[in-house]
């Protein structure tokens, strides 16, 4: 009895072999593909762990090997330069793809919690303010500018300084105090 199975899918089919005799004549690149393109491609999807990914970089070592024909087919084993080729071609993609998304990684938006309501009542009060005003209070508390530092920015003289200070001072007073007194009663 004999018993016949189907060719492995790692293994040439029976009666061809990967290396060539030395001396032997040229090999013939339609079948080299149709013999070893399923081998490569289950060795490469293995390898990278997608079959479309892995079609298309033996299909591209297979062209590679096809626009270099006359040097690949004299070496002693051409399905090895393909292989190579095919996993270098892997490798790359795998390379391309972790530093994209690395850099991705980097571009992540960061969400940061939107304004308390305090700020949101200051930036409102702040908002209401003269432009002058404004300004002296922002220079002052948030630059962290002295009133000479402030004036002579401006170009006004120290007392104007202080009184932009002191009028929007009261006028941030009165509206926060009504602005809190709001959101207390309700």
């Amino acid at each position: 009895m004999t018993v016949t199975r189907e060719p492995r899918l790692d293994e040439p089919p029976p009666g061809e072999t990967t290396r060539r005799p030395a001396g032997s004549g040229p090999v013939d690149f339609d079948g080299l593909y149709h013999a070893h393109f399923r081998s490569l491609t289950v060795q490469l999807t293995a390898y990278c762990g997608d079959l479309a990914q892995a079609q298309d970089m033996v299909q591209e070592a297979f062209c590679r090997a096809f626009a270099r024909w006359s040097r690949v087919s004299r070496y002693d084993d051409p399905v090895a330069w393909i292989r190579r080729v095919a996993w270098n071609l892997a490798t790359s993609r795998w390379r391309r793809v972790r530093t994209a998304q690395a850099w991705l990684h980097r571009q992540r938006e960061e969400h940061v919690p939107g304004p308390g309501p305090d700020r949101v009542a200051l930036t409102a009060a702040l908002a209401d303010l003269p432009a002058n005003q404004r300004r002296a209070v922002v220079l002052h508390y948030l630059a962290d500018l002295s009133v000479a530092q402030i004036a002579a920015q401006e170009d006004v003289p120290e007392g104007t300084v202080k009184s932009w200070l002191h009028r929007g001072r009261a006028a941030l007073a009165a509206k926060l105090t009504t602005t809190n007194e709001v959101n207390h009663h309700d």
